[in-house]
């Protein structure tokens, strides 16, 4: 039988107090960041969108490091039931495989990208390949940076700690941040993640200290849990366990990494960044890995989905209570405002007509109408935030990632129609690998590898299609040449 809670009965006044008053303090962060803004306001459009989307290219170390951390962790329920169904899994597959992207982001990418002066990813892969790669790079943006986990994992909590329904709870959470999106632009996003970093990291450092105090360390976990939860793989195979690690390496192609890097002051300050928030990303999925370990030992009969939080408010004193659950939220929505505002601005700046680049009423459009989707399929979903990430982190890893690395190592030499082939081609065989059945080996062949191989061929293969392709047009163009003379 699932475990149920009254929220409503476990939680003081003082932890309410608490929960509102760091909303209110995050408001306030937002607004500050907005008068300051209004110091430096200037009449020139282009300044002012740059100003819009990437806050002017002003940002220093502390506030870069700030908003990528905070950025990153909006699927906390999904990160939080997997370790609580399958232990130190979730560690290797939410946290090391990234970490190694993360180091080649720094290393190897960064001061690449720094020469191109680019607004968004779409922007830079258009000024690296072409028109036509710019444009499908953007629809790949869009489906990689639609919020639908973070949608899903905020009408949870919502729903949790109101009682409403789950669509509701959606449409509540998305509407209030769709608004101060709307106010504040990329800047708003900062400041307002600013305060959500130090609460998000507080809370769930706290949970971890408060469940070693209660249950004693890993002899607890171990003698209270199955032995799978200890193995690397947690009772996966190895070859699923690997697609979670290219998968991991779409963050070489993740908007919200560009973003920032486009944002800061400088190449120096990105490089420096990424690798501070790599050591506090660590930290973290500690804290939340073992933290849902705690939860499952204690409470195994709780949703995988709400256990964390049923677990924290469970054990942590009034007060606290408060402070972590705002730091779940905070989690939530330092995630959910920045992949919204990128959805919103590769629909307004990458997907549309140059004529209407530029104009901040589609950019607010753009992020109305992303909301919306995202709702929608948050509902399509079920609220299976494991499967939003398994199904757009497929495509993305195994149709956009290789030709963008392979344009890093070998400038000039992808072309850009080469570019769309081999991705569209990733895009057909990723999406029959899912839809078919298969026989015998080959029902343990996940998609994301078939779609690597597919865009591989697709890469090493266009320059044979092309010049046969050419090869045969000039042929014809000599006979229908020689049969005019004759």
């Amino acid at each position: 039988m699932e475990l149920t809670v009254d929220y409503k009965t476990i939680l003081s006044k003082l932890d309410w107090y608490v929960f509102f008053g760091i909303l209110v303090l995050t408001l306030a962060s937002v607004i500050y960041g907005q008068l300051l803004k209004k110091r430096n306001t200037s009449d020139n459009k282009e300044i002012r969108f740059l100003e819009l989307l990437l806050m002017g290219r002003q940002l220093t170390l502390p506030m870069f490091v700030a908003t990528l951390v905070a950025t990153w962790y909006g699927g906390i329920f999904g990160v939080t039931k997997i370790a609580f169904e399958q232990g130190i899994f979730n560690f290797v597959t939410q946290g090391f495989f990234w970490y190694i992207s993360y180091i080649l982001f720094a290393f190897f990418i960064v001061h690449k990208v720094a020469k191109y002066k680019a607004v968004t990813l779409p922007d830079l892969i258009e000024q690296m390949f072409g028109r036509r790669a710019g444009k499908l790079s953007a629809v790949f943006n869009f489906f990689n940076v639609l919020p639908i986990a973070y949608v899903i994992s905020l009408g949870l909590l919502i729903q949790a700690l109101f009682g409403i329904s789950f669509l509701q709870g959606m449409i509540i959470g998305v509407t209030i941040v769709v608004l101060y999106t709307l106010y504040g632009g990329f800047r708003a996003i900062v400041f307002s993640d600013i305060i959500q970093f130090f609460v998000m990291c507080l809370g769930v450092f706290l949970i971890l200290v408060f469940s070693y105090k209660l249950f004693g360390g890993i002899s607890f976990l171990k003698a209270n849990l199955p032995a799978a939860h200890f193995t690397l793989t947690g009772g996966e195979s190895i070859a699923t366990t690997l697609v979670w690690g290219f998968i991991a390496l779409s963050t070489l192609v993740d908007p919200n990494f560009y973003q920032r890097v486009f944002a800061a002051k400088s190449s120096k300050i990105a490089k420096r960044g990424i690798l501070v928030s790599t050591i506090i990303w660590i930290l973290f999925d500690i804290c939340t890995t073992t933290g849902a370990m705690y939860a499952r030992a204690v409470i195994p009969e709780a949703a995988s989905d709400k256990a964390y939080l049923i677990y924290a408010l469970q054990i942590l004193p009034n007060g606290i209570r408060g402070l972590v659950l705002a730091g779940i939220l905070a989690t939530i929505l330092s995630t959910l405002d920045s992949y919204l505002f990128i959805a919103g601005t590769t629909v307004s700046f990458d997907m549309m007509p140059k004529k209407y680049r530029g104009k901040i009423y589609m950019h607010k459009l753009g992020i109305i109408a992303v909301g919306i989707i995202a709702v929608v399929m948050g509902v399509v979903f079920d609220g299976n935030i494991k499967a939003v990430w398994k199904t757009l982190g497929s495509y993305s890893a195994s149709c956009l990632l290789l030709p963008v690395l392979y344009g890093y190592i070998f400038p000039g030499k992808i072309k850009d129609r080469q570019f769309v082939f081999a991705s569209i081609l990733g895009i057909i065989t990723v999406s029959i690998w899912r839809n078919i059945s298969l026989p015998g080996f080959w029902q343990n062949v996940d998609e994301l590898y078939m779609g690597i191989v597919a865009t591989s061929l697709g890469l090493a293969s266009y320059g044979l299609i092309y010049k046969y392709f050419k090869k045969q047009k000039k042929n014809h163009e000599f006979h229908e040449k020689t049969r005019r003379k004759t």
